[in-house]
C-alpha cells in the first residue's frame, strides 16, 4: 500500500484540523461517484489497486476542491486493507466507508473474483470492524447477481461465517470451478450474507454495515459485460423488466449516501437491491 498524497490539513497555529473521514475504495466510475457525494467538506481516502486510475481520480477530485489522498491498496491483500483502516482511523473520526472495488465476469477468471470480490469484501469487513467508531456506516457494493444464487442453508452459513483462511476451501466454492459467472455469483451472495452476519460485530462498536446491490450500471465494468454479449441479452431483459434502461452511477450513489448518513439508522445488516425491477421480473416473470 501506498499513500500518494498528502493532504494533512493544518490551522495558522499549526495543529492539525481533523475533519470527518470518508474512505472509498475503487476509483472506477462508480467509487468517484461516491466519493463526490459523501466527500465534501471532509477527509476522503480513495483506494485503488491500480496506480495510474487512482492518480487520475485524485488528481480530478482535488481539482474540484476535495481534500482527497489516494491510497493505492489491494483488497485481496489483507495486510494491504488493514494498513488503509489503520491510515483512515489516524486520519480522523471515521465517518463512512463505502467497498466498490472488484472486478466482472466479463474480464476475469474465477480464481481472480474469488481473491478480490470474495476475500476482497471480507478483508474489508474485518479490517474496518476493528477501528470502526459509533456512528461509522460501512457499505458494502455486492450485486444484483448475488440475488440469483441457489445455495442450502449451510453452504450460506459457511460463507457468512467461515474464517477468510478457510473460505477458498469450503465445498460452494470448489463446485463452481473455472467458471467465472458463477463465481461472480457465489461471490456477490456471500457478500450479502457476510455483510447480515457481521450486523452483530458492528452494532456492538454503536456501527452500521449494509450491502447494496446494484443491477445493471453504466460503468467501465459494464461495458466489459456488454461487449461480452454481442446478441444483446443484457438490454434485452432491461427492456422486458419494464426498466428500459440501465441505472447511472449517479443513482448508486443515491443508495450509499442514504445507508451512509443519518436517515438510516436503524437500518443494519440488509441489502438494498437497486436494478430497476430486474431481480423480481427474473424471479417472477421470466419465460423458461
Amino acid at each position: 500500500m501506498q499513500d500518494r498524497t498528502d493532504h494533512t490539513d493544518r490551522t495558522q497555529d499549526g495543529t492539525t484540523d481533523a475533519r470527518d473521514v470518508v474512505v472509498v475504495t475503487g476509483a472506477g466510475g462508480m467509487g468517484t461517484a461516491v466519493a463526490r457525494r459523501l466527500g465534501s467538506g471532509r477527509t476522503l481516502i480513495l483506494a485503488d489497486a491500480s496506480q495510474s486510475q487512482l492518480d487520475r481520480a485524485v488528481q480530478a477530485l482535488s481539482a474540484e476542491g476535495y481534500f482527497v489522498r489516494g491510497v493505492t491498496t489491494d483488497v485481496s491483500d489483507r495486510a494491504s486493507v488493514e494498513a488503509l483502516a489503520e491510515t483512515a482511523a489516524a486520519a480522523g473520526r471515521l465517518t463512512a466507508v463505502v467497498h466498490t472495488a472488484g472486478v466482472a465476469a466479463a474480464t476475469s477468471s474465477a480464481r481472480r473474483i474469488f481473491d478480490v470480490d470474495l476475500l476482497g469484501t471480507v478483508h474489508v469487513i474485518e479490517a474496518f470492524g476493528k477501528v470502526a467508531v459509533r456512528g461509522t456506516s460501512l457499505v458494502c457494493v455486492a450485486s444484483m447477481a448475488g440475488h440469483y444464487a441457489s445455495l442450502s442453508r449451510e453452504d450460506e452459513r459457511a460463507l457468512a461465517t467461515a474464517p477468510a483462511g478457510e473460505l477458498l476451501a469450503l465445498d460452494a466454492v470448489a463446485a463452481v470451478g473455472d467458471d467465472a459467472t458463477s463465481a461472480y455469483i457465489l461471490a456477490k451472495r456471500a457478500n450479502q450474507v457476510r455483510v447480515e452476519a457481521a450486523a452483530l460485530a458492528w452494532n456492538l462498536r454503536g456501527a452500521r454495515i449494509n450491502t447494496v446491490s446494484p443491477g445493471v450500471v453504466s460503468t467501465a465494468m459494464s461495458k466489459a459485460e456488454a461487449d461480452s454479449d454481442p446478441e444483446g441479452h443484457m438490454m434485452k431483459m432491461l427492456e422486458a423488466c419494464g426498466a428500459g434502461r440501465t441505472g447511472t452511477a449517479g443513482e448508486i450513489a443515491d443508495a450509499v449516501e442514504f445507508l451512509a448518513g443519518p436517515r438510516s439508522l436503524y437500518i443494519t445488516g440488509t441489502d438494498l437491491l437497486v436494478d430497476g425491477g430486474q431481480a423480481g421480473w427474473i424471479r417472477w416473470h421470466r419465460q423458461g
